[in-house]
C-alpha cells in the first residue's frame, strides 16, 4: 500500500546564513496572513472584526492592535493585514467573512505572498537605517507602529515589536532573499 502524500513546507529564506554579533535575523515562516478590507467609519464592520478576532480595529494609521493570537496592522483607511497562528488562516478567514457578511467588505487569505524576517539586536535601528528613508529613531518609531515603506529596493510593512529593539519586516516572498542578503550585508559592520 502507497504512503499517503504529506506535503512539505518550505520557506524561501530556508538555510540562509545568519549574521554574527548582535544582530539577528530570524525566518518568521508560516505565519497566516490575512488582508482584510472594509468601511472603517461601519459599526457592523468594527462590531464583526472584534467578535472574530476579540482585537478593536487599529483606525489610526501606523498603528496595529494585539492579542495573544492575533495581530492586525493598518494598512490604509479601508485596510488591515490580519497575522495569525500558522495553520489557523483558513479558518479564520472563514469566521471573518461570515462575520462580514452582507458588508461592503473583503477577507483574502495572503498567507503565501509574503516572508516575515524578525531583525533584532542593539544595532537593528542602524542597519535598518541603511536601507529606508523612514525614519526609525526610537523616539519617532516606537513599539506597536507599523508603516509600509521601501527598504533598499523592495516594498516592506516595518512593524516596531519592542523598543529592545524588535522589528519584523514583511516582504514578498520573491523579494526576501534578497532583503535577507541586504540586512545581512548591512549588519556586517556590526559583528564584532
Amino acid at each position: 500500500m502507497a504512503e499517503a502524500f504529506q506535503p512539505v513546507k518550505f520557506s524561501p529564506l530556508s538555510g540562509l546564513a545568519s549574521p554574527a554579533g548582535g544582530i539577528a535575523l530570524v525566518d518568521r515562516a508560516y505565519i497566516g496572513k490575512i488582508n482584510v478590507r472594509g468601511n472603517a467609519d461601519n459599526a457592523e464592520f468594527q462590531a464583526g472584526i472584534k467578535r472574530c478576532l476579540h482585537l478593536e480595529l487599529p483606525l489610526v494609521p501606523n498603528t496595529t492592535s494585539s492579542n495573544a493570537q492575533h495581530i492586525l496592522f493598518w494598512s490604509g483607511p479601508n485596510e488591515w493585514l490580519l497575522h495569525c497562528p500558522e495553520d489557523t488562516q483558513a479558518e479564520v478567514e472563514s469566521t471573518l467573512r461570515q462575520e462580514v457578511s452582507g458588508l461592503h467588505a473583503a477577507v483574502t487569505d495572503v498567507t503565501d505572498y509574503y516572508a516575515v524576517i524578525r531583525l533584532s539586536g542593539a544595532k537593528a535601528r542602524e542597519v535598518l537605517a541603511k536601507g529606508t528613508p523612514l525614519d526609525v529613531h526610537p523616539k519617532i518609531f516606537t513599539r506597536g507602529e507599523c508603516a509600509q515603506t521601501c527598504f533598499a529596493h523592495a516594498s516592506i510593512l516595518l512593524h516596531c515589536v519592542d523598543d529592545s529593539p524588535i522589528f519584523d519586516l514583511q516582504v514578498r516572498w520573491s523579494f526576501a532573499e534578497y532583503l535577507w542578503q541586504y540586512l545581512l550585508d548591512a549588519a556586517r559592520e556590526y559583528a564584532s
